[in-house]
């Protein structure tokens, strides 16, 4: 199949070389805001099993036939392609978000829906072997009835100053994950949120509105409450966790070897030597393993693992809680999703 890519950058680089050794890839169209970049990448995949090569255009890539087409351009631009590329009848994976607001995400999944074409969001830790398992265990009753989660996401440091105001904030940039893999592992829906946040580092961040340390609780519809953690700033690596506890015992995934983590006790653990130093690398085989399952529902061999609608679920717990930071008070999420006039709630089974 022809493959289309939309963005050449950092996990768009990543992303062209997973799709031009893929075996049901026979050509890689690529393309960029900046035509030199994307050239640049082609030319680095003379030796994949599929031809690659750079056009001059987004508009040139989705007139050149393609099968499917992978959005990984600026986040500002998602929801106008994946809107373009629907019209186009094209199966459409996309990176996260659609949107930064919810008028964006719905725009965009209006026009999908139109058009009847497929679309998956890129929630790569749903397509990680951990957790995975941990949500094998929670689905089969293996730990009990659930009753508390912590998630952990923790960079190893701050991006530029130039991207904060453009992102979204923490909830929506970084804690959007979180948000969706708790629907993904425990089948539940976030009823309410709790949030604060705070900033001890650069100053960009409160000059964009933004935190670059946050926390929230949030309550599922059974009950079970969840933790979730943020920073900008862990100096030890990239620390992505979520730990699972049930009345018969917790578990965790992203707990390894080359977790950024030791023990104060004097025989614990020790820091890792060679600690995870960002996403593309804690992540690899899951960023591999989606576009894999993608390649799938571009030829109609499976549904989309992690739909639009998925995305807007997680899109408006992260509006929650930032609503909830700025308000100083519990926020439910039923009331953002009126607000927004989203519709009824979606359904994490």
């Amino acid at each position: 199949m022809r493959v289309g890519l939309l963005g050449t950058g950092r996990i768009g680089s990543f992303h062209a070389r997973t799709l031009a050794t893929h075996p049901a890839v026979t050509e890689l169209l690529v393309a960029d805001t900046d035509p030199a970049r994307a050239h640049d990448v082609a030319g680095t995949l003379a030796d994949a099993r599929a031809s690659a090569a750079a056009l001059d255009s987004v508009e040139a890539v989705l007139r050149a036939g393609v099968d499917a087409v992978v959005i990984a351009t600026a986040t500002d631009a998602h929801s106008d392609l994946i809107i373009r590329a629907a019209r186009a009848g094209l199966p459409t994976y996309c990176e996260k978000p659609i949107a930064t607001d919810v008028p964006g995400t719905l725009a965009a999944l209006r026009e999908v829906e139109r058009c009847g074409t497929a679309l998956q969001l890129g929630f790569q830790r749903r397509f990680d072997a951990g957790y995975g398992a941990v949500r094998e265990a929670v689905r089969t009753g293996g730990l009990g009835f659930v009753h508390t989660i912590r998630a952990v996401t923790a960079d190893p440091a701050p991006p530029p100053a130039s991207y904060v105001p453009t992102s979204g904030g923490l909830f929506r940039d970084c804690c959007v994950h979180d948000f969706d893999i708790v629907r993904w592992v425990t089948g539940r829906e976030v009823v309410s949120v709790f949030a604060t946040g705070s900033n001890l580092g650069e100053p960009f961040f409160s000059e964009a509105g933004d935190v670059d340390t946050a926390a929230a609780l949030l309550t599922l519809d059974d009950g079970t409450l969840v933790s979730c953690n943020a920073t900008r700033y862990n100096g030890a690596g990239y620390d992505v966790r979520m730990e699972v506890s049930g009345s018969r015992g917790t578990l965790v995934a992203g707990l390894d070897a080359r977790a950024p983590l030791y023990s104060a006790e004097p025989d614990g653990p020790k820091a890792p030597a060679d600690p995870w130093p960002d996403f593309l690398a804690r992540f690899h085989d899951a960023y591999v393993a989606e576009l894999d399952a993608f390649l799938d529902v571009a030829r109609g061999l499976r549904p989309t693992p992690c739909s639009g609608h998925d995305a807007l679920e997680a899109l408006l717990v992260a509006e929650a809680c930032e609503l909830s930071r700025r308000l100083g008070s519990p926020v439910r999420v039923d009331d953002v999703r009126a607000e927004a006039g989203a519709g009824a709630g979606g359904d994490a089974r």
